[in-house]
C-alpha cells in the first residue's frame, strides 16, 4: 500500500483553481454570536464584556477591518447609531472573536450589528441585527445555550388487539409520552415504555442491563384532554451527584417504544407524541455521507447519539448515573465540537471539572486536553486563563519522581485538595479501561477479561505516564498562548524528560513494543495504543508497535476505541482503521446497530459489560473519528484561522462531509474516477487550508471553492 501511494503521488497532475463563491454566499457577515451562543436574546448573558463573533463570507476572500455597533434600542441600531459602543475601524482582524470595548449593564437588552471590509479594503453592508440581554453581574462562568423541547410524531402505529396499541418513534429519546385525546369516561391506560422490543410489536418488560423500561398507569377522565405522563424519578440518577434538570423538564428517561393497553380511542401521529428534551443543537450543521453504507449508518449513529444525550446541557456519562466524567466528556466534546457550531456545553463541562474531578488518573488526566480543545476549535483563551492555576494541578507534576515519571501511589491530601476534591481523603486510582476484570476488582459484572486486555496494574503504569506526557505538551501550548514563557519553557523541557524515562523505562527494546509498567513483563494493547495516539514510540519502534496493536484488534473498550483510532490514523495506518470503523463483529459500531440502539451503547455489547446501558456519548467516537482522522479535518492555530485537511479514506469511492467551525462551515468532497481523483475544498472566508495528499503533496488554499485533480 504505501509503495502504490508513494507511485501515485509521484506520478501525480494536479489542477488547482478557487472558483469564487455560489452566488447563494451571504454578501455581509452572518452567523453573529454573543458569548458563542448563536441565538442570545434566548438567554441571558453573565459576562458584561461579552466576545462577539461571526462569519466571514467566503466571497469577502478574508477580513482586513471591522467596525461593531451596540446600540440600546432597535431604532438606534437600524439608523446604524451605535450608542452603547462604535468600535470604528478596527484593521486587527486575526482572531475569530472580539472582546467589546466597554462595560454593558447587567440585566439590560442590548442590539449589535457588524460590518467588514474585504481583502481589497472594500465595506461590506452592516450584517442583520442581533439582539441579546445580560443577566445579573456575578462571577466569571461560561454562559449556558437554552433548552430545547420538541414533539415528535411515531413512525409507525399498529394496532395488535383490542384497545391495545404499539407505537415506534423510530430513535431513543431523552423525554416524556403526551397524549391529545379526548376520553369518554375516567379510565385508566396501562403505557408500558422502553428502549428495546423483545419481539415484534412488544416493549421489553425485562430488557437487562441498563437498558430503560417502565410501567405507568394513566388516569383518564371526560374535559382533560392534553395529557404528559408523570414519571416516578429514579434515585441514581437524580441524586446529588447527578446533574439535576430544570424543574419545568419534570421526570424524563430515554425511550424509543411504547404500548398502550387499555386504550379504548384510535391513535394517530396526530395526537400521540415522544416530547424530547436536548440542548441547543443544528442538525443541519454538519453532515457525512460516502459510498460506504455502513460507514454512513455508524455516522448517523454517533452524530444522534451526541445530541441525544445532551439533555442535561453538560456531558454526562448516560442515564444511569447522569453524573459528568472527564473520559466521557472528552469524546463527547470533540464529537460536539465537529458536528455542530456550539461550544458552551463544552465550556461548562470543562469548569464543571475544576471543583468536580472524578476518581480515576486517567480522567483527570483529560482535563487540560479539554481545555486545549476548547481553545483551538474557539480561538478563545478567557476560560483557560482563568482555570490556568487548577489546569497546572491537573497536570499531575506533583507525583513525579526523579525521573519525571508519575505514581497515583504518591497522592497525599494536599494533592487531592488541589485536584479539587471536596474531601481530601479520598484517593485517586489507575483505571486503563473500563470495565476491569474480575482479577483486577472482583466486580462481578464485567466478567473474566473486561476491556483491558489482560492488562497488569503496576506502580508505574504505562497507560497513566503516556497521559502525562500528554498533558506537560499541551499544557506547555497553553503556557505560551497566555504569554507565560517560562511555564512554557518548564514544561516543554520536562516533557523531554518524561518522554526519554518513558522510553527508557517502558519500551522493551528486544521486542520492540511497551511493556504495562515498570518491570511488568506484559504487554497489552493499551499501553502500546497510548504511547501510539500521543506521539511518544521512537521512530524506529513504529513499525513494531503498530504490528502489535494491528494484532491485537479492537482489544478495548467504546472509550479505549477513540485512542486506538487516534494512534492508526496519525502514524498513517488508515486502512486498518477504516476496517475497525466499518467492521461487522460484535466488537463494533455495527453491533450497536444490529442489537437496535439508535443512540451509542456503554459497550460493545450487553455480554462484555452486562450492567450497561443504550445511551452513552464515550461510545460515540465516529462523531469525531470520521471528519477528524478519516477526513484529517483540523486546526492548525486556534480558531481555525488555517486549517489541516489531509484525507485518509480507506476504499471509499465517494464522500462528501460539512463540518462546522467558528468561521464557517468546511465542505470537503471526494471522488475516485479511476484514473484520476478529485477534491472539492470549500473554505470558509478568512481561512486558510493546507491540503495535503498521501503525506508528500501539500497545497495551500483560500476562501472559496478548490478543486483538485491528481491524475496518475
Amino acid at each position: 500500500m504505501k509503495n502504490r501511494l508513494k507511485f501515485f503521488s509521484l506520478a501525480v497532475l494536479a489542477f488547482l483553481c478557487m472558483t469564487g463563491a455560489k452566488d447563494t454566499e451571504p454578501r455581509i457577515p452572518y452567523g453573529l454570536m454573543v458569548e458563542f451562543i448563536r441565538e442570545p436574546e434566548n438567554v441571558k448573558i453573565f459576562d458584561l464584556t461579552p466576545e462577539l463573533s461571526w462569519i466571514v463570507p467566503a466571497r469577502a476572500k478574508r477580513q482586513s477591518a471591522f467596525q461593531i455597533l451596540i446600540s440600546s434600542n432597535r431604532e438606534n441600531i437600524e439608523n446604524n447609531k451605535g450608542d452603547i459602543w462604535d468600535s470604528g475601524k478596527v484593521t486587527f482582524h486575526n482572531p475569530p472573536d472580539h472582546e467589546i470595548g466597554v462595560m454593558l449593564k447587567g440585566n439590560s437588552t442590548y442590539f449589535w450589528k457588524v460590518r467588514i471590509w474585504n481583502w481589497k479594503d472594500k465595506p461590506t453592508q452592516f450584517s442583520e441585527i442581533q439582539s441579546f440581554k445580560t443577566g445579573s453581574v456575578k462571577n466569571y462562568a461560561t454562559t449556558q445555550n437554552r433548552f430545547l423541547s420538541t414533539l415528535k410524531s411515531p413512525e409507525k402505529i399498529l394496532k395488535i388487539a383490542d384497545n391495545h396499541y404499539f407505537i415506534d418513534f423510530g430513535k431513543d429519546a431523552f423525554g416524556t409520552l403526551v397524549l391529545e385525546i379526548t376520553p369518554l369516561k375516567k379510565d385508566t391506560i396501562i403505557v408500558h415504555f422502553g428502549e428495546m422490543i423483545s419481539a415484534a410489536n412488544q416493549v421489553d418488560r425485562n430488557p437487562g442491563g441498563s437498558i430503560r423500561y417502565q410501567k405507568v398507569r394513566l388516569a383518564v377522565a371526560p374535559g382533560k384532554t392534553d395529557y404528559i405522563l408523570t414519571l416516578p424519578p429514579d434515585t441514581r440518577n437524580t441524586g446529588g451527584a447527578a446533574i439535576h434538570l430544570p424543574d419545568s423538564f419534570g421526570v424524563v428517561t430515554p425511550f424509543r417504544y411504547c404500548e398502550l393497553e387499555n386504550c379504548s380511542f384510535d391513535n394517530n401521529s396526530g395526537n400521540i407524541f415522544q416530547k424530547a428534551f436536548t440542548y441547543y443543537f443544528d442538525d443541519k450543521a454538519s453532515s457525512f455521507t460516502s459510498s460506504d453504507t455502513i460507514l454512513n449508518q455508524v455516522w448517523d449513529l454517533c452524530k444522534y447519539s451526541v445530541k441525544a444525550t445532551l439533555f442535561t446541557g453538560i456531558y454526562i456519562d448516560g442515564d444511569r448515573e447522569r453524573i459528568p466524567y472527564e473520559a466521557d466528556a472528552y469524546i463527547n466534546q470533540l464529537g460536539h465540537y465537529y458536528t455542530d457550531r456550539e461550544y458552551s456545553a463544552g465550556r461548562v463541562t470543562n469548569e464543571y471539572f475544576i471543583k468536580h474531578p472524578t476518581w480515576p488518573t486517567e480522567w483527570i488526566l483529560q482535563t487540560v486536553p479539554m481545555f486545549y480543545n476548547d481553545i483551538m476549535f474557539t480561538g478563545n483563551l478567557e476560560s483557560a486563563a482563568e482555570y490556568y492555576k487548577e489546569l497546572k494541578y491537573k497536570t499531575l507534576t506533583a507525583l513525579a519522581r526523579d525521573d519525571g515519571l508519575i505514581s497515583s501511589k504518591n497522592v497525599n491530601d494536599d494533592i487531592m485538595k488541589s485536584l479539587g476534591f471536596s474531601n481530601p481523603k479520598e484517593r485517586i486510582r489507575d483505571i486503563v479501561d473500563w470495565p476491569p476484570a474480575q482479577k483486577d476488582t472482583g466486580w462481578k459484572l464485567a466478567g473474566p477479561d473486561g476491556e483491558r486486555d489482560g492488562y497488569e496494574m503496576v506502580e508505574i503504569n504505562t497507560v497513566v505516564n503516556a497521559f502525562y506526557y500528554h498533558n506537560l505538551v499541551l499544557i506547555a501550548e497553553i503556557a505560551l498562548m497566555l504569554d507565560k514563557t517560562d511555564d512554557a519553557y518548564y514544561y516543554n523541557t520536562f516533557s523531554e524528560k518524561v518522554r526519554k524515562s518513558f522510553n527508557e523505562k517502558l519500551l522493551d527494546e528486544s521486542k520492540g513494543i511497551y511493556v504495562d509498567g515498570e518491570n511488568s513483563e506484559h504487554s497489552s494493547l493499551h499501553a502500546n495504543m497510548m504511547a501510539l495516539a500521543f506521539d511518544l514510540v521512537p521512530e524506529k519502534y513504529l513499525k513494531s508497535v503498530i504490528a502489535f496493536i494491528k494484532s491485537r484488534g479492537m482489544a478495548c473498550s467504546v472509550y479505549g476505541a477513540q485512542y486506538l483510532l487516534e494512534g492508526l490514523y496519525k502514524s498513517g495506518e488508515g486502512d486498518y482503521a477504516y476496517s475497525l470503523l466499518t467492521s461487522t463483529s460484535d466488537r463494533s459500531w455495527w453491533n450497536m446497530i444490529r442489537s437496535g440502539s439508535t443512540i451509542a451503547m456503554e459497550a460493545w455489547d450487553m455480554k462484555y459489560k452486562p450492567n450497561s446501558d443504550w445511551n452513552h456519548a464515550w461510545g460515540a467516537a465516529p462523531a469525531n473519528i470520521i471528519p477528524g482522522y478519516l477526513w484529517g479535518i483540523t486546526p492548525a492555530v486556534p480558531g481555525f484561522g488555517r486549517f489541516v485537511i489531509k484525507p485518509q479514506l480507506g476504499n471509499l469511492g465517494y464522500s462528501k462531509i460539512e463540518v462546522p467551525t467558528i468561521r464557517g462551515t468546511i465542505v470537503a468532497e471526494f471522488r475516485d474516477k479511476g484514473k484520476s481523483k478529485e477534491y472539492f475544498i470549500t473554505v470558509p472566508g478568512d481561512t486558510e487550508c493546507d491540503f495535503e495528499v498521501s503525506g508528500e503533496l501539500t497545497y495551500r488554499l483560500g476562501a472559496g471553492l478548490n478543486k483538485i485533480v491528481l491524475r496518475k
